[in-house]
């Protein structure tokens, strides 16, 4: 039986995050994007999304929706066969960065969320190369769509994340971790702990790849998708 692939995106991206992987893997496979929005609750936002999940599911998860995807794990550990948490965090969020997100949501309820994800948010995602300026122009195109609102829900929901590492330690079902080699915000040590708290999880390294990998190495990053899948 082939099951469905459900992907997580990240903050403030969409479904355009996974284009590649969607055009390749609704070949042989149901494959959605669920959005990760709504509540400003890690919690809240992970149980909204299992209401309209299919009982048992595939699941992949990058940056926020990684950690989305932990706490989905968390509340329904059996209904879930395959785990790929890419380029994410299971730690909860340090104070100083929690700090660092109040003048940013102030901005955005006054208007600037194309100059803070301009100048402050989207600058650290990606590699550098030759792709970064038409990924990055898609990075603010899904941003804008997705609004202030989700900003601001967003931000309050990751300062307030909880700590997943027991959630880790339990889980039993193939799990795959991936991270881009040059990620600056998730990076590659993350992982390794992360691979390491779960039982036979494979760790992948994605060349030229910062954050993004889905976008900037999207090649590589379908390949051991497809092996994850099998």
């Amino acid at each position: 039986m082939t099951y469905p692939l459900i992907f997580l995106p990240g903050m403030m991206c969409d479904s355009s995050l996974f284009e590649p992987q969607i055009t390749n893997f609704s070949r042989d496979r149901l494959v959605c994007v669920a959005p990760v929005s709504g509540f400003d609750q890690i919690e809240n936002i992970a149980a909204e999304i299992l209401k309209v999940a299919p009982k048992e599911f595939i699941l992949a998860g990058l940056s926020f929706g990684g950690i989305v995807a932990m706490e989905m794990v968390r509340q329904a550990p059996n209904r879930i066969l395959k785990i790929a948490l890419m380029d994410t965090n299971h730690k909860a969020e340090l104070p100083e960065m929690s700090a660092k997100r109040i003048p940013q949501i102030e901005g955005v309820k006054q208007g600037r969320l194309n100059q803070i994800m301009r100048d402050e948010i989207k600058p650290n995602y990606l590699r550098t190369g030759s792709k970064r300026t038409s990924i990055l122009n898609l990075c603010m195109a899904m941003a804008n769509d997705l609004g202030g609102k989700v900003f601001i829900e967003q931000s309050i929901a990751l300062a307030s994340r909880k700590d997943q590492t027991e959630t880790l330690k339990q889980v039993k079902v193939p799990t795959l971790v991936l991270c881009g080699r040059h990620d600056r915000i998730c990076p590659i040590k993350t992982h390794e702990e992360i691979a390491s708290l779960v039982e036979n999880a494979t760790l992948e390294i994605i060349p030229d790849a910062g954050h993004l990998p889905t976008l900037e190495n999207p090649e590589v990053t379908n390949r051991i998708l497809q092996k994850w899948l099998l």
